[in-house]
């Protein structure tokens, strides 16, 4: 067992062996540049807030005043320093002293609210008070003194009278202009008006359609108590009141002399037209009329047309009266091959193509050129659909051909065809040789004389190629009857040249 050493506590220094010395501060070193921004002025070791000198009395170091925000906080107010502050009598228990009265005098009760109500006399003095005399009402002025007494000046009632009148005149003026210009949504309007179009050159669509409508004339065939019949159109040929048209626009009067055929003219003007003569193979007819000096169409040649040069169609479309229509040259020397009218056969001639509208109604109307001669005869169209509408696909009868067809029916009532005498049909698909293929020849025919046989292909007429069978009929068409026309045929794979002396058909 171990035992404490003996250590006498009066012994100094007996235990500063078991005691620990204090820790020693921990004092880093100050930046020198912190220690510039952030510490005390030179000179200056305690607070800076306001410098002072440290008192001393009898030898003890006061200590430092109040700053000033504290003493100006916290002192007595100015006057007071020798007030002494007492408890609030809340505090101690005293009761609250009464405030002093607002009023001093008890003589008038309104001033004392705890003054006790008092009833006082009527608002309304007595009767027997005086009351003050009123003055008389002067006298009134009549209007003899008003307009002629000394009362108004003269100058006045006319300066009266000039006011009044202005005042009227401008008030009417107002009420004018108010019922002149109306609401916001009416009123006058200053609109700019523009002289575009009055400049039409001669050779301008204006300029043809002036001089050529008058010339253009909307035939009505129609039999007489019959609630439905034909229209189209006609051209004025010649100054004796020759028009010519197509003969499908006819046909109904040229199998009925009971059909009547009307005219209408530019101006409204109506008058019976009678047929001259109708050709149902070239689709033309003429009719006459009965009229004064009428307005005649100068025709121009067929054949100086190009294609693209500038033409217009002119007729009654859909019964719309001249109508004008204009378009270019498509297409010239087209073989067209139209249905025949009631059972009729088909028509074949070489047309001009045309994309000017032209619809049903057009027919027989006039195509000219860019002069205003006359080209062509309107005659036939393409369409697409039930309607049978214009798809800018039009065909006319050159002039050069209609006028020689139009003279004959003037002359003779009639026309003859060159015939060769055979019946053809276009080569099928697939054929080496290209042209009309003969289906059979007419005995003692021209086609027989010269030793044309059933199967050869005729590849050319006169200085004409030919294609199918509708080129070969406008080509032989082209000749007189008599003449002796050259024909190019193919037989078994060799081709030669036979002559052949078309015949009347």
């Amino acid at each position: 067992m171990m035992t404490e050493p003996n250590v006498n506590p009066e012994q100094p220094g007996a235990r500063d062996a078991d005691r620990l010395g204090p820790r020693p501060l921990a004092r880093p070193a100050v930046d020198p540049a912190q220690a510039a921004v952030f510490g005390r002025p030179q000179g200056v070791d305690g607070a800076f807030d306001k410098l002072y000198t440290p008192q001393k009395s009898n030898g003890v170091s006061l200590a430092p005043p109040a700053p000033e925000s504290l003493a100006e906080a916290f002192r007595r107010p100015p006057g007071a320093e020798g007030v002494l502050l007492e408890r609030p009598r809340e505090a101690t228990g005293d009761p609250k002293e009464p405030d002093p009265p607002l009023w001093h005098s008890t003589s008038d009760p309104w001033r004392d609210p705890g003054a006790g109500a008092v009833l006082a006399g009527p608002a309304v003095p007595p009767e027997d008070e005086e009351k003050p005399a009123q003055r008389p009402p002067g006298a009134l002025l009549s209007l003899p003194e008003v307009l002629f007494g000394r009362r108004v000046q003269p100058k006045a009632l006319v300066l009266l009278g000039v006011v009044a009148l202005l005042i009227g005149a401008a008030g009417g003026l107002v009420g004018w202009w108010m019922a002149d210009t109306g609401g916001a949504l009416t009123g006058s309007a200053t609109i700019s008006e523009a002289e575009a179009g009055k400049e039409r050159p001669a050779g301008s669509v204006a300029d043809i359609a002036k001089r050529v409508a008058p010339a253009v004339v909307s035939l009505e065939v129609f039999k007489p108590g019959a609630d439905s019949g034909e229209q189209g159109s006609g051209v004025m040929i010649d100054p004796q009141g020759y028009i010519l048209t197509n003969e499908h626009v006819i046909s109904s009067a040229s199998a009925d002399p009971g059909v009547k055929i009307t005219a209408i003219f530019i101006d409204g003007t109506r008058t019976e037209a009678k047929l001259v003569g109708a050709d149902q193979k070239t689709d033309l007819a003429v009719v006459k009329v009965n009229v004064t000096n009428p307005t005649v169409l100068q025709v121009g040649k067929s054949s100086d047309l190009q294609v693209g040069d500038t033409v217009m169609a002119i007729g009654s479309p859909l019964a719309l009266q001249n109508s004008v229509t204009a378009g270019i040259v498509s297409a010239l020397n087209r073989p067209i091959t139209a249905g025949g009218d009631n059972g009729a056969p088909p028509v074949t001639y070489e047309a001009i193509q045309t994309d000017a509208a032209i619809n049903h109604g057009n027919s027989g109307g006039a195509l000219v050129d860019s002069t205003g001669a006359l080209v062509g005869i309107n005659s036939s169209i393409r369409s697409s659909g039930a309607d049978g509408g214009s798809i800018g696909i039009g065909f006319a009868i050159p002039s050069d051909y209609a006028v020689k067809i139009a003279k004959a029916l003037i002359k003779d009532g009639k026309v003859q065809h060159a015939d060769i005498g055979i019946n053809a049909s276009s080569t099928v698909a697939g054929s080496t040789t290209m042209g009309a293929q003969v289906k059979n020849v007419a005995p003692g025919g021209p086609a027989a004389n010269a030793g044309i046989k059933e199967g050869d292909v005729i590849t050319k007429i006169g200085g004409r190629l030919v294609r199918d069978s509708a080129e070969m009929t406008v080509a032989v068409r082209a000749h007189d009857v008599g003449e002796v026309v050259p024909v190019q045929l193919v037989r078994d794979g060799a081709s030669f040249v036979v002559d052949v002396t078309l015949a009347s058909d």
